[in-house]
């Protein structure tokens, strides 16, 4: 079995799972079970919900084969949201219908997605397992952004202290570093980590984007649990030394962004333009021309999605887990959850020649400097930006210089906070 091949096993298999926006039929027979039909409530047909019932594990640690990701849900990321109600009954949605993976951070809001997180997961607590992240330099007592990164663990105490008291909880289930701060070593994180786990404050840790030799180091210091990373048919960089290294050390791996900040589902094109307050107008895969370059992958599953009786999004998903659709997205409307039986196929699962016939349709490749030529793009830094990426970032270097700069303004600039 080729290396490539088996990085998609792993991916598909226990280690690889993801917070992502349920949506009935993603999942195989094994995973899904369909429940009973009853009234909406309202006159309107019956529908059918989805139990999620498949688990995988992150180390030690049990969740959903399919998590919820949390982030846009403060309405400051992809645009305003309808209401925090709302946001609060998706997440109980969720739990319904067996999501028992709840992805959050404390840079999310500041602060706003974590305390709605706690409020929806009231009196379901035991049950359920909850991710937040630490890492932004930001006050933990105002939520006052002051730019840059600061992992010190004077600061990561305080942050966590915080968390527990927004999420209502007494302990933290998985606590990612959400960016490597390259003035504080690793091994520093590592050890304050390990004290707050002693003191029964945080359960599992775990990186997100970080660079290889970096996920060694803090291995070594206390094992991870998890890392988090970008991870969908447009960004691949993973497959290249964090999917290898994962598998060797037995650390689970989570997928954000799996529908590409939802260019996958079909329901971007090259004339969208993105509203006030939506950061993804300020991502240079989502210019006009690069949007436009890049629609095939989007016609080849829409063509994929009618065959199997499933939606781009689901097809997308099976895709960038290689087998079985286990990725994170953040829904901000209660449709997307898709709780009724608006997709009634059972399972979809795509071969691997297909994965390779859908990259070459996008121009797209697991080395993104194979990519960037390809596509024609001029290289941005030493890991080279291809159409596809999503932004200019070189975590993997420890080279922070683009998030910095998101993350440096307290206006009307983008904060990428992911």
């Amino acid at each position: 079995m080729s290396d490539n091949n088996s990085r998609r096993r792993f991916l598909a298999g226990a280690a690889g799972v993801a917070a992502a926006p349920v949506v009935a039929g993603l999942l195989g027979p094994a995973e899904a079970a369909q429940a009973s039909s009853r009234p909406a409530g309202n006159g309107a047909p019956a529908r059918t919900a989805t139990t999620l019932t498949g688990r995988r594990r992150l180390g030690r640690l049990k969740v959903s084969s399919v998590g919820l990701g949390c982030q846009t849900m403060p309405g400051n990321l992809y645009g305003p949201v309808s209401s925090r109600a709302d946001m609060v009954k998706i997440i109980r949605s969720a739990v319904d219908q067996g999501v028992t993976f709840f992805d959050t951070a404390e840079a999310y809001g500041p602060f706003e997605s974590e305390r709605i997180v706690g409020e929806a997961l009231r009196g379901v607590r035991d049950d359920v397992v909850i991710a937040t992240k630490f890492g932004w330099n930001i006050d933990p007592d105002t939520g006052q952004q002051l730019g840059g990164l600061n992992s010190r663990p004077a600061h990561i105490r305080r942050a966590v202290d915080g968390m527990l008291r927004r999420l209502r909880t007494d302990h933290i289930d998985l606590l990612y570093q959400h960016r490597v701060d390259p003035a504080v070593p690793i091994e520093h994180v590592a050890g304050a980590v390990q004290d707050l786990i002693k003191a029964g404050k945080v359960r599992h840790w775990g990186l997100s984007e970080p660079g290889p030799q970096t996920v060694r180091r803090a291995h070594a210091v206390h094992p991870l649990t998890a890392v988090q990373n970008e991870h969908n048919l447009l960004w691949r960089g993973s497959e290249q030394q964090i999917l290898p290294i994962c598998e060797e050390l037995g650390i689970g791996f989570v997928c954000w962004a799996p529908l590409a900040y939802g260019f996958t589902t079909g329901t971007i094109n090259p004339y969208t333009r993105f509203t006030a307050g939506d950061f993804r107008q300020y991502v240079p895969r989502n210019s006009p021309e690069n949007l436009a370059a890049n629609m095939p992958v989007v016609q080849l599953l829409g063509e994929w999605a009618v065959r199997k009786g499933a939606t781009p999004a689901q097809v997308s998903l099976a895709l960038a887990a290689g087998a079985e659709a286990v990725d994170r997205a953040d829904p901000q409307r209660h449709p997307h959850l898709a709780p009724a039986g608006e997709h009634r196929h059972r399972g979809v699962r795509v071969h691997r020649r297909r994965v390779r016939r859908v990259h070459r349709r996008a121009r797209c490749d697991p080395d993104p400097r194979r990519t960037a030529a390809r596509a024609g793009a001029r290289p941005l830094g030493r890991r080279g930006a291809p159409a596809l990426t999503s932004h200019e970032r070189t975590a993997g270097r420890g080279n922070l210089r683009g998030w910095l700069q998101g993350m440096g303004s307290l206006g009307e600039e983008p904060r990428w906070m992911r």
